[in-house]
């Protein structure tokens, strides 16, 4: 069991400061965790407080279990891997794909083909499973990027919610606009009838999503949309809340007739930016749009 001294600079300092400057590859709340569930000790003796007081010259210890494994079973499920190294994946998820198990999806999801492909998961919060840092409805093709590591997890985490990972999307919406860009800034909650939609909530979350016209299709739009925030369903929420709904979105499209079969809403995860949380190099992916998108693109193109 790894231990070090108390010194004077973290005197009178909480535990889980220490222990999270100590083992940064690890999150604070894995930290905590680790506390909570005896395994440091100060002076040879369990300590369970997340913000026990040091004090100079303790003697401080502590152990991290192996990670435990994940009750979701590994299966061998292709997958189109953009880009792979020891901390993370991205990948370039097709239409239909699930990202994670859940309610009526418990296998042939993202996370079963990665715990089958990835030898190398060292576990996140504890737990030796991939670390899904955003994900994507199951009908949204494109990028997205998994940590494999806690530290990973976190960096990108972090990066996600700052905003400095950057996320663009393609749409085809219903209309047209009169202006060639703009943004959609409104609150996102649960619907307040029908709880398994999304809808714009006075006192919901905040969220924006910026759009720009890329092309007019003649009663249609080819957009580029970029987060700044990630609530649920935000781009079919917003784009429906401007009376510009996803073509073939069928929970929050219009009951428009389409002069094409379209299966599927069409949302395309284009283009993932962010640093690598251990070298810190900007790295840039960009995924060409899926053959049913680019089908329904082309017949407009040609109306």
């Amino acid at each position: 069991m790894p231990e070090i001294t108390v010194t004077a600079e973290w005197h009178k300092e909480r535990l889980d400061h220490l222990l999270s400057s100590l083992l940064p590859e690890l999150s604070r709340a894995y930290c905590k965790k680790l506390i909570t569930q005896g395994h440091i000790q100060i002076n040879g003796e369990p300590v369970s407080k997340a913000g026990h007081t040091l004090k100079t010259g303790d003697i401080l210890a502590w152990e991290v279990p192996e990670a435990e494994p994940l009750d979701v079973i590994a299966e061998a499920i292709d997958l189109d891997i953009v880009y792979e190294d020891s901390s993370l994946l991205v990948i370039n998820k097709p239409v239909g794909l699930v990202v994670h198990p859940g309610a009526g999806h418990t296998s042939g999801t993202l996370v079963n083909a990665l715990l089958h492909h990835c030898s190398d998961l060292s576990g996140i919060g504890g737990v030796e499973r991939p670390g899904i840092v955003h994900r994507l409805d199951k009908e949204t093709s494109g990028l997205l990027v998994v940590a494999k590591t806690d530290q990973a997890h976190r960096h990108l985490s972090e990066q996600l919610q700052s905003r400095d990972m950057k996320r663009i999307y393609w749409a085809i919406a219903e209309l047209g606009f009169s202006e060639t860009q703009g943004e959609v800034e409104a609150p996102i909650d649960r619907h307040p009838v029908d709880r398994q939609r999304m809808a714009v909530v006075d006192g919901g979350r905040f969220a924006r999503t910026h759009w720009q016209v890329l092309e007019s299709l003649k009663g249609y739009t080819l957009l580029e949309l970029q987060l700044d925030t990630g609530r649920t369903h935000q781009i079919r929420v917003h784009l429906k809340h401007i009376q510009h709904p996803l073509v073939g979105d069928a929970v929050y499209g219009s009951s428009r007739k389409q002069p094409f079969k379209v299966e599927r809403p069409l949302l395309h995860a284009r283009f993932l930016r962010f640093f690598h949380p251990l070298s810190g190099e900007a790295l840039s992916f960009e995924a060409p749009l899926p053959a049913d998108f680019m089908r329904i693109l082309t017949l407009l193109r040609a109306r």
